[in-house]
């Protein structure tokens, strides 16, 4: 009896069974591969072909890369030692690197100055973009564009400063009169600026061989990669700002203020932008006074900065009315004027929702700098398509140069992608 009860009581584990790894099938690379490529029939059917035409690419292209040439001193000579075999003359870069970064009539011993600037451009741009940084870099981003003139033109130490000078004068002329009206402290800033710039203007030409100087280098000697940098950087910069302004002006109380801005943006934006470099290179120099002697780098930033403006402005415009109307009276309830209820409760929302299109125009204006080359401007793809291809010993190559501008393209347009998407995900407290 005692043996059969003793069989008879239930058995109670007292510690817990060691967990099994999951299913092969079900975790890991094998689960991601079901889950994402062969989820369905059709979906299988497309990873496939998808596979396949990735093969067919790398396997036309990679031993055509990977055989590649990158000390022969001319086409003929690459192909000289290929004898007839398909591959890559990339000496072209090898030799001609200088010339697709900075031009072919930039001075050698100075490319030191536009890396430096380069090299400054990060310190100055990291305070902007991820805004944890501590408030005081930004005294940095605010003297960075006046550093970075000297270091790439060279000229007269008073010239940036005189600069300076003239935009904390329209910045001081603004924050006095924007609080009556937002149209007369933009105004106010600008003509307060232009004052100081015109006078300004006169000492530095007066007093230019007494001060500390870099050797000056024309703007017409600008080229390369660096210019499109340049140009990019410079422009979205202007356009920003501009284009926030014209975007409350369009909707402004004002009608003189908003029909101005609802005219100057319909209107460049049906406008070709090659069109407007024709205009700056051509006709622009006009509407400046006689003695004036208006540079085409300048020409050009102006018509630049105004058809992108144009665009974030309605971007922006967007992002406006995209907000209910409770915040606007939300500025008048706490008794916040119309500068601070903007500034501390509208743009900071607008501009949240219109990044991913602000963003959009600034990669796509970024591309458009190449036009410049159509007005005899020397940038990346100019160099490539005049001095390099007329000269007799690359005279042919073209996929080599090309592939070279579109990874440098890639490489800049991709890095402001990424960084968008990592400001929406940081912006991103609606559903936190």
């Amino acid at each position: 009896m005692s043996d059969t009860h003793a069989h008879s009581v239930a058995f109670v584990r007292e510690t817990a069974i060691p967990p099994s790894p999951a299913p092969v099938n079900a975790a890991g690379p094998i689960k991601w591969m079901r889950d994402n490529l062969f989820a369905t029939w059709a979906n299988a059917l497309l990873t496939v072909a998808a596979l396949y035409f990735l093969y067919i690419v790398l396997a036309a292209t990679l031993p055509w890369i990977v055989g590649g040439l990158w000390t022969t001193g001319s086409l003929a000579e690459c192909r000289e030692i290929l004898q007839g075999k398909s591959a890559a003359c990339f000496s072209v870069l090898t030799e001609r690197w200088n010339q697709l970064l900075f031009g072919f009539k930039y001075p050698d011993e100075l490319y030191w100055r536009p890396g430096l600037a380069f090299v400054l451009l990060f310190f100055a741009a990291a305070p902007v973009l991820f805004f944890d940084m501590p408030r005081k870099f930004l005294a940095f981003t605010v003297l960075y564009p006046f550093i970075a003139y000297w270091l790439i033109w060279g000229g007269s130490i008073l010239s940036p400063i005189v600069a300076l000078v003239g935009f904390s004068a329209g910045y001081v002329a603004y924050s006095k009169l924007v609080t009556r009206n937002f149209a007369a402290g933009f105004f106010g800033s600008v003509v307060a600026a232009f004052v100081v710039w015109f006078i300004g203007g006169y000492i530095v030409g007066a007093v230019a061989s007494e001060n500390p100087m870099l050797e000056a280098v024309p703007s017409r000697d600008l080229g390369g990669f660096m210019l499109n940098l340049m140009l990019g950087v410079t422009c979205v910069s202007l356009s920003i700002p501009l284009g926030i302004a014209l975007a409350l002006g369009r909707q402004s109380s004002m009608p003189l203020i908003k029909w101005i801005c609802v005219i100057f943006i319909e209107f460049i934006r049906g406008v070709p932008l090659i069109t407007l470099l024709f205009v700056a290179s051509v006709m622009l120099a006009y509407f400046f006074p006689p003695e004036a002697n208006v540079d085409l780098f300048l020409r050009v930033v102006i018509m630049i900065t105004m058809f992108s403006s144009a665009y974030i402005a309605e971007v922006i415009r967007g992002g406006l009315a995209a907000l209910p109307k409770g915040q606007y009276e939300a500025g008048d309830s706490l008794g916040l004027d119309y500068a601070q209820s903007m500034r501390l409760i509208i743009l900071p929302q607008a501009l949240k929702i219109s990044i991913p299109g602000i963003v959009n125009i600034a990669v796509g204006l970024f591309k458009d700098t190449t036009l410049v080359s159509v007005i005899s401007m020397f940038d990346l793809v100019g160099m490539i398509r005049g001095p390099i291809l007329a000269s007799t010993d690359w005279n042919g190559v073209y996929w080599e140069l090309l592939g070279f501008a579109a990874l440098l393209f890639f490489v800049v347009c991709y890095g402001i992608s990424q960084y968008s998407q990592w400001l929406e995900r940081r912006l991103a407290t609606d559903h936190r």
